[in-house]
């Protein structure tokens, strides 16, 4: 072909004006529109520049020592940019490339946040619910576009897949995406029904309203949404913190799962066994309704274990709620008797429930009965920079 950007690069002499030659390369490579030939080019000119091995230009394995910070920081700048002119063309999937290989999520989360709830092209579909969800990007915002493109029960089968691998943050916001579409749906067919019997209702009433003082919705096993579903979002909706919304309408979501018949009830894993009513009691806890009742069931759920082995389970969600309520000491003595030695990698730590709630004097009692002699002097240690630094700054 006369004149290709071939023809062109031979007409410069590589050897007597490399500089020039390699701009007008890069030039003929972004004129192409390839933007991964855009990274390759950008890399093979500063290793040229470099004098290092340009058979592979984007690695990092030839690249010495004394030389690979320099590289390095054009590796993470030309990255940048090629990632970013992607998410200007709209190819999220073609950006993430080249930001996860630098660690960079966020221009990533945020093109995706920006995209609409509902996407009907199903490869692309896949594609964002992949990034968004499977890889941590931007779990909220795939589960949206997932819930209307895929429906209830294929999101459902991926969060129960999934939800331990997110951070808390992400497991609240995907609970509340849930929460609020499962209350809509279920709202909407229980008014349906109450309007076959009672057609002029007031517009807007809640889910808690439509069901007070009509049991017969219920009667001969009746319900009106998959009761798997149900049972799974309440289930999620424990991620959820006060004082959001949510945790109000999954609250309601439980009052409904309570009023089903008991054969449509599944029950849970200790101490949610009777796993609706547990709910309720969870949630109130956690809303400041009848909070110390609430408290008291989940205390004499763990009294009345009789297995050892399983009352940290118990005791686990106890102390949860109990943080959450800002009930510290009790907190601490529970986690004390319980959970001092469960691993630090659980989401609820023995050691640093005693320092937030500066119970100093627990944590080196229980290190000195483990015998942990290092963890005993690493309390001592933090217990004397406390008290100095709040003489110092009182």
């Amino acid at each position: 072909m006369q004149n290709s950007p071939f023809d062109q690069l031979d007409l410069l002499n590589p050897t007597s004006d490399s500089e020039h030659y390699l701009e007008r390369l890069e030039e003929l490579v972004r004129e192409s529109g390839d933007l991964h030939k855009v990274f390759d080019v950008k890399m093979l000119r500063k290793k040229f520049s470099l004098g290092l091995p340009l058979s592979r230009p984007t690695s990092l394995q030839d690249v010495p020592e004394p030389l690979r910070k320099e590289v390095e920081e054009t590796y993470v700048e030309s990255a940048r940019e090629v990632g970013q002119a992607f998410l200007e063309k709209g190819e999220i999937g073609s950006a993430w490339m080249y930001f996860q290989v630098i660690r960079e999520q966020d221009p990533v989360a945020q093109a995706i946040e920006e995209l609409p709830d509902q996407i009907e092209d199903y490869d692309k579909q896949e594609e964002i619910v992949r990034i968004g969800l499977y890889e941590g990007v931007n779990p909220p915002k795939a589960v949206k576009i997932m819930l209307n493109g895929q429906g209830t029960c294929s999101t459902i089968t991926a969060l129960e897949q999934g939800m331990q691998t997110l951070s808390q943050e992400h497991r609240q916001e995907c609970a509340k995406v849930l929460v609020k579409s499962l209350y809509s749906d279920l709202t909407e067919s229980v008014r349906n029904h109450v309007q076959q019997k009672v057609p002029m209702l007031p517009p807007g009433e809640s889910l808690k309203s439509l069901l007070v003082g009509r049991d017969w919705i219920l009667e001969g096993g009746n319900y009106h949404i998959d009761v798997s579903h149900l049972n799974a979002v309440v289930r999620f909706a424990r991620s959820i913190e006060a004082p959001a919304e949510e945790l109000k309408l999954a609250d309601e979501l439980a009052l409904y799962g309570s009023k089903l018949e008991p054969s449509l009830q599944y029950g849970g894993e200790p101490p949610f066994e009777d796993f609706y009513p547990a709910h309720q009691h969870f949630f109130n806890v956690l809303l400041d309704r009848n909070r110390q009742e609430g408290l008291q069931y989940f205390r004499d759920k763990l009294e009345a274990e009789p297995d050892e082995q399983d009352r940290p389970i118990l005791a686990y969600v106890l102390v949860d709620l109990l943080i959450r309520s800002g009930e510290l000491d009790e907190a601490v003595s529970v986690s004390a008797k319980y959970l001092a030695q469960l691993n630090e990698e659980v989401s609820i730590s023995f050691d640093e429930l005693c320092v937030d709630a500066n119970r100093f004097d627990v944590l080196k009692e229980t290190r000195r009965e483990q015998g942990d002699l290092v963890g005993y002097a690493s309390a001592c240690l933090r217990d004397k920079q406390q008290t100095e630094s709040a003489t110092t700054n009182g």
